[in-house]
This record gives structure tokens, C-alpha cells and sequence, in this order.
């Protein structure tokens, strides 16, 4: 198959399905910061991941593999020459001057965008049956952003594995924590998902050739048929990202989730029931105890404690977004309530302090 072009809208954890669709001979495009792309331009990308069939972590640098990958930022690229758009950045930065601009560019181009975004997209949730879009806007940073998007054009895929920038690095490395799969739903479109189906195949069959022998990765993308499989993450957030946000200091993910296991898997379970409310069967779930048990190597605070602690005026709002579908559906909690209240009172105060 000749190499798929694939436009990826943000390089730091699209930084991480870049380099694996590179490692599979696809040509990637990132569209960042200027002097992120230099460097990406420049030097290509450095993503370690830990290996467990070695023991070790490996060092994957871009520039040694069969796929290209450059960069650039969002001014001049047209989404026409690509076949499939990545979103990997997080919800609140699509409002950004010249991120705007190309993601209604993107919209208007129809080309098949799969989100890599905690937050799922507006017009991902009109593929829902029965789901009032128009009752979520306000949980959104600028829900107009999505407006020259067809639903049939947008998928969501769950950014499962765990990376970030170690401190003190070149912003061209990415440190890998947790290496699970991305999870991918299906386009309602037979060809769009043949594509995804076909980098599936491409990412699972690669190897890369380490210390003079070829070694499977993790981290792979994986298909399913379920609309509602990537919404296994909500979970995920919910009863970790979120309760990272203390009055104070944040907490990590590990103490969020285990200071007390059984709140947290009332939490758990809550959500898990508002995913099958709207739509979603068991199997397309993560039992509490996987989570829990990938929590126990979570160590530091969710990036959305971190950047709410830091001043950020926006953050992503899945907390908000499942209190919301699950009042639609004549569900609540007051755990849930609690803890979005406390979102909103540190972002009030973020925003009062950045006027």
C-alpha cells in the first residue's frame, strides 16, 4: 500500500501516533509551534516507550525510520493533501487564532478527522442517537470551532496511553508512561474506515530494528466497530484526571484513585453507567480493576490538574460534559457535582486573575 498522508494537529502527544505511523512507512505532517517545528524539521522526534519483552526503554528516533515526518505551523497547510486528519491537541487550543482558521479549513475540506482528544468533538456526539448537542455547547472553550464539520466525517479515538515532555528535555522528546493502545471507533463511512482499518494492520505488523534486532513496539491502533468504545476513557477521567483538582496543590492520578478505592469505584461504575445509558454495551467498558491497577504507575497529577493549578483560564471539561449527558438521561451524583463545582471555581478564579 502506498504510504497514507496524515495530518496531525498538535506534536506533543501527536508526537506519539506520529512516530508509529511513521515506524509503519505513512507520512505525517504536525502542525505546532514554529520553533517546535524547527526542531521537529531539524532533528525529527525522540519518543521512548518502555519495551517489556526487553526489559528496557527504547529511544525511537524519527529520522531512522521508513515514514517521513515534517512540521509546521497551522498558517499555510491545506487539509485537502492529507486523507486523514489527526486532532491531538487538547479542546480549549482549536480556539486559538490560526488553529481556528485551519480546523474550519479542515471542515470545509470533508477529509475523514479522527480526534485524539480526551474531549470528544461536537460533531462526534451527533453520532449518538438521542444526545441534544445543542445542551453540551457550554462545555465546550468555543463550541463554534466545529461548526462547517459533517458528524460523517468525524471520529474519536481514546487517547489511552500515558505521555509527556520530560522536564527539562528538547520539546522534540516525549517520554512514553503508559504504553496501551489507542483506541479507534469506525467512521459511518465503508472507505474511511478501510483506511483506518489498513493503519491498524500497518502499525501491528512493524517492527523496529534495536541493538540489531527487529522488536515489536506497544502501542498499536486498534479498530473497533462500537461508536462508544473510546468513551471507556470518561471512566478514566473521571474517577482519576479530575479528582487529581484539590483545593490546593493537585494530587497525582495514584492517589486519586487509591487514597479511596471504593469512592473510586462508585465513581468508576457511575460513569460507566451514564456510557451504557446513552448507548454503550459492557464489553465496549474497561473493568475498574484494569484501570485501577494502571493507575498504581500514575505518579504525577493529570496534565488538566496541572495546567488548572498553573493559571490556565481553560482546560478540558470532560467532567462537565458527563455531568451533562447524564442529566439528559435523569442521572446525577453528587460526587460528580462536587467535583466539577470545584473545576469551575478554580477556573473562575484562573480567569478573574488573567483579566
Amino acid at each position: 500500500m502506498p504510504a497514507t498522508r496524515i495530518l496531525i494537529l498538535g506534536a506533543s502527544y501527536g508526537s506519539l501516533l506520529a512516530t508509529k505511523l511513521a515506524l509503519a512507512g505513512h507520512s505525517v505532517h504536525l502542525v505546532c509551534l514554529p520553533a517546535e517545528a524547527d526542531l521537529i524539521n531539524q532533528d525529527g522526534l525522540r519518543v521512548r516507550m518502555p519495551v517489556k519483552s526487553l526489559g528496557t526503554t527504547v529511544e525511537i528516533h524519527s529520522k531512522t525510520l521508513p515514514g517521513k515526518i515534517t512540521a509546521s505551523s497551522p498558517d499555510h497547510v491545506d487539509p485537502a493533501r492529507f486523507e486523514l486528519v489527526g486532532l491531538a491537541m487538547q479542546e480549549p487550543q482549536y480556539r486559538l487564532a490560526g488553529v481556528r482558521e485551519l480546523l474550519d479549513r479542515v471542515g470545509r475540506a470533508g477529509v475523514p478527522c479522527m480526534s485524539i482528544m480526551n474531549m470528544p468533538p461536537l460533531p462526534y456526539l451527533a453520532r449518538i442517537p438521542g444526545l441534544d448537542t445543542a445542551a453540551l455547547r457550554e462545555c465546550y472553550a468555543d463550541p463554534t470551532v466545529w461548526a462547517s464539520f459533517d458528524p460523517a466525517n468525524v471520529t474519536l479515538c481514546s487517547p489511552d496511553p500515558q505521555a509527556f515532555r520530560p522536564p527539562g528535555e528538547p520539546v522534540n522528546v516525549l517520554q512514553v508512561s503508559l504504553p496501551t493502545n489507542f483506541k479507534v471507533a469506525r467512521f459511518p463511512s465503508i472507505e474511511a474506515t478501510a483506511l483506518l482499518k489498513q493503519l491498524d494492520d500497518d502499525i501491528a505488523a512493524a517492527r523496529y530494528m534495536h541493538a540489531g534486532q527487529e522488536v515489536e513496539l506497544p502501542v498499536k491502533l486498534k479498530l473497533h466497530s462500537s461508536i462508544f468504545v473510546p468513551m471507556a476513557k470518561w471512566s478514566m477521567l473521571l474517577t482519576g484526571n479530575y479528582r487529581c483538582v484539590q483545593p490546593g496543590a493537585p494530587r497525582a492520578i495514584r492517589d486519586a484513585v487509591h487514597t479511596d478505592i471504593e469512592q473510586s469505584r462508585e465513581i468508576y461504575e457511575w460513569v460507566a453507567g451514564v456510557c451504557r445509558a446513552i448507548g454503550a454495551k459492557t464489553e465496549d467498558l474497561v473493568p475498574f480493576e484494569k484501570y485501577a491497577a494502571a493507575a498504581q504507575g500514575l505518579g504525577a497529577p493529570s496534565s488538566a490538574a496541572r495546567a488548572l493549578h498553573a493559571g490556565a483560564p481553560f482546560i478540558e471539561r470532560v467532567d462537565k460534559l458527563v455531568q451533562r449527558v447524564a442529566r439528559q438521561k435523569g442521572i446525577s451524583t453528587t460526587l460528580i457535582d462536587a467535583q466539577v463545582a470545584l473545576v469551575d471555581q478554580k477556573l473562575e478564579a484562573n480567569r478573574k486573575q488573567a483579566a
